[in-house]
């Protein structure tokens, strides 16, 4: 059984005590493919690190987090640009608008995520969205962008049905972590009427860790609970869940 989280921050500092006893407690459960989103800059160095220790398993993004899109945005982009030409990456991202921490940075957001999605139909890559408190201002700017080489992954989707199906209407994929365990986080009550064509599983540790290790840092490794949940969302095996999923992050990384 292959799984396959498509989002964690493995070199986040949450895990300098301890980063190989959770990558190979990970893949000890199967865990075998890692897709690293970026923040900005600073991170470079570790991910690429990260990807030089762990060479068969971790696949790089490349892209600005929306939280960390300042009065030096065009410098990290030209910083993400540059690192586009001279390294390969699986995706742009994580990239997008969050209106949860800071406002005021809306407009600079907007045209960051527009800018990195044009860089993305450049390199022929996909994109992973970061959206919080940003559904209307995300799609705004996919609907001025979309295409039929626009495509990628809305990741730690924690919209409405009717969100959902319009993030897959611009070829997106729905990436399902921690909170689809959460009794309050209201996904899994709709989640069966997605096809699970269009659903990837991710983990976003260290945050959002599934129940029943909500609340403390997350790790890879706990992916196996949100597989174990949408086995009884879609009344499937866990085997067939790992497969179907891992075949959706194929088709859009690629690799």
């Amino acid at each position: 059984m292959i799984i396959t989280d498509t989002h964690t921050h493995l070199y986040s500092e949450a895990f300098d005590e301890d980063r190989e006893i959770i990558i190979n407690r990970a893949i000890e459960k199967g865990v075998s493919r890692f897709f690293i989103p970026a923040i900005d800059s600073t991170y470079t160095e570790s991910m690429l690190q990260l990807e030089n220790d762990y060479p068969e398993n971790m696949f790089l993004m490349m892209g600005l987090h929306p939280t960390h899109v300042k009065d030096n945005y065009m410098d990290e982009l030209n910083h993400v640009e540059n690192m586009l030409t001279k390294h390969k990456f699986y995706a742009i991202g994580e990239i997008g608008i969050d209106l949860y921490w800071d406002r005021s940075t809306l407009e600079i957001q907007k045209k960051a995520f527009k800018t990195q999605i044009q860089l993305a139909k450049k390199y022929k890559l996909p994109i992973a969205i970061h959206c919080r408190e940003a559904f209307d201002e995300i799609f705004e700017v996919l609907e001025t962008e979309k295409s039929d080489n626009l495509f990628g992954i809305f990741h730690c989707f924690t919209g409405t049905l009717e969100q959902a199906h319009k993030a897959i209407s611009y070829n997106m994929k729905l990436g399902i972590g921690g909170v689809a365990t959460f009794k309050n986080g209201k996904i899994d009550k709709f989640l069966n009427h997605i096809d699970l064509k269009h659903i990837v599983l991710e983990t976003d540790s260290p945050y959002l860790s599934p129940v029943p290790y909500r609340g403390k840092r997350n790790e890879s490794s706990y992916i196996i609970n949100v597989l174990e949940k949408l086995a009884s969302i879609y009344n499937m095996s866990v085997v067939d869940i790992a497969s179907i999923t891992t075949n959706n992050s194929k088709d859009v990384f690629n690799v």
